[in-house]
């Protein structure tokens, strides 16, 4: 009877697992999935994109939202689950983006006009949950068949409606929160903040 009843245990944890790795893009409000015949696979001739991806499962539907700060005021660009990636297109040049989740993180980013570069979202493992990072993909792993697998295994997204939706109050939480944010990361030394350099695009 007790090898039936862990059985039975193990069983449900099983389906309880595969439940909680199956989170899709309906559940992320102001964001849709992206067809197969109209995903952008290049930038707009002389623009620049930045592909933001989170190819792990760990944090399943925690969602992580991707800005970029424009005047030191972010501009929402999408907002990513597990196994998700969204595409942004802009002019070449510096950039500074930012992922929020119960944290905030920043990738400084110097692109070339005509070249795609990569970032990966990743969960912080730890105590608290709804941690994330952002990280530069640099040019030589973009050829590794690891890469290619989780870029394809990302399924694309993209966002169908503006932050405002939201209601200014939380675009106000998240001004505040950079604004926090900001003033320690400005404070860190240069090799220790992350970049994507003019090199890793392809």
């Amino acid at each position: 009877m007790v090898n039936k009843r862990r059985c039975f245990l193990s069983g449900c944890a099983a389906v309880l697992l595969a439940l909680l790795l199956s989170g899709c893009a309906d559940t992320v409000k102001n964001m849709r999935v992206v067809p197969p015949e109209r995903v952008v696979t290049a930038p707009e001739r002389g623009k620049s994109m930045v592909v933001f991806m989170r190819p792990s499962a760990f944090g399943v539907t925690i969602e992580s939202s991707i800005f970029e700060i424009k005047e030191d005021t972010p501009s929402l660009i999408g907002t990513l689950v597990a196994r998700q990636k969204i595409s942004y297109q802009l002019e070449p040049g510096k950039h500074l983006f930012m992922v929020a989740g119960n944290n905030i993180d920043y990738l400084s980013a110097e692109l070339k006009p005509n070249k795609t570069y990569y970032a990966r979202i990743a969960p912080i493992m730890g105590k608290w949950i709804g941690r994330f990072e952002i990280a530069p993909i640099p040019i030589n792993r973009l050829y590794s068949a690891r890469f290619k697998e989780q870029l394809r295994e990302c399924e694309e997204v993209e966002k169908v409606a503006a932050p405002a939706d939201g209601g200014d109050d939380g675009m106000a939480a998240i001004q505040a929160r950079h604004e926090e944010y900001s003033a320690k990361w400005s404070n860190e030394k240069q090799p220790k903040k992350p970049r994507l350099l003019p090199r890793d695009g392809k």
